[in-house]
């Protein structure tokens, strides 16, 4: 890793700890996605209106928002249990490993997208679970869904 990486890798987790500590503060918190890992629910470039929320104020289905490694996760919560919750993104192959109440921020309570304010919902539809299933199994094809994505949206 160079220099530069070093330098941007904890850029982006100063980043990260003030996004926690201000959601944690005053409850509410709007943050930019750059991930793919909740395509097709949420797209990079997306904000997602967060709120303060505890594990054992959240139900399945919900886009929590945890942090991990200074770093920020929004991911579907599957299942939640006594020693934390499950979750998992619907791009990814696997569940995460189980995230501790300690590590829960919050929820998303808004999706914006085109200056439109999208209710995340709590399960995937039929092309939605086909799309999310393509970029569980070909980064490549995931590369391509986001390409014409953008082309489409004009990004």
């Amino acid at each position: 890793m160079t220099v530069s990486e070093r330098g941007q890798d904890l850029a982006h987790a100063l980043k990260c700890d003030l996004a926690s500590e201000t959601l944690r503060t005053s409850g509410r918190l709007r943050l930019r996605v750059t991930g793919w890992s909740m395509l097709p629910t949420i797209w990079p470039g997306d904000t997602l209106e967060l709120e303060r929320a505890k594990s054992d104020e959240l139900s399945e289905g919900d886009i929590v928002l945890f942090s991990r490694d200074r770093r920020l996760f929004a991911h579907r919560l599957l299942k939640a249990g006594g020693n934390g919750i499950v979750t998992h993104g619907d791009a990814m192959p696997r569940p995460d490993p189980l995230v501790a109440g300690s590590e829960v921020l919050g929820r998303v309570a808004c999706i914006v997208r085109n200056g439109k304010c999208i209710q995340p919902s709590k399960t995937l539809s039929l092309s939605e679970r086909t799309v999310a299933g393509v970029a569980r199994s070909s980064e490549f094809g995931t590369r391509v869904i986001v390409g014409i994505h953008d082309l489409l949206h004009g990004k």
